[in-house]
């Protein structure tokens, strides 16, 4: 089996890393796995080889050797560790991290869980203020007929599934 980076070597050394429920494997030859800091567990980022991306290439493209401000994380400690220092690092090094960021997740914001009654209240929340921007666009329309309507929704709080 040959080497999944360099494609001319004798693959040594198997990786296997499970991303969205789908096992990916990486071969990698013993001088590829030692450029790519294989036996640093610190050192290597498996995703960035299974996917691609490079992310010390794509910083690297951003431009000098930044530090962030709050941290002192350099572009250098994200290429060694794969990892970010603090919060304002993404803003830091936001150049870099953008595109990386999207290919690796599903997109750049964070969208996780939220409670369930925490979620029936925002929907609720979402749908008056819906509503409220109907009841407007009505007035300017001249329709008072469904302002009134929409009007009283909102008094009574009803609101339409």
């Amino acid at each position: 089996m040959t080497c999944d980076v360099c494609k001319n070597n004798q693959a040594t050394v198997f990786l296997t890393q499970i991303v969205e429920g789908k096992m990916q494997k990486v071969n990698l030859c013993e001088s590829c796995s030692k450029e790519k800091g294989v036996s640093d567990p610190t050192g290597f980022a498996l995703a960035d080889l299974l996917l691609g991306l490079g992310a010390a290439q794509e910083i690297e493209r951003s431009g000098g050797m930044q530090k962030c401000p709050t941290c002192g994380f350099s572009q250098a400690d994200f290429k060694k560790t794969g990892r970010l220092g603090c919060s304002n690092c993404y803003e830091t090094f936001n150049d870099g991290l953008g595109g990386l960021l999207k290919q690796m997740h599903k997109g750049t914001e964070h969208v996780g869980k939220v409670p369930q009654r925490l979620l029936k209240s925002l929907e609720r929340e979402n749908q008056m203020k819906e509503l409220q921007r109907n009841l407007r666009k009505a007035v300017a329309n001249e329709d008072y007929e469904s302002a009134a309507q929409i009007r009283d929704q909102i008094r009574e709080g009803e609101v339409p599934n």
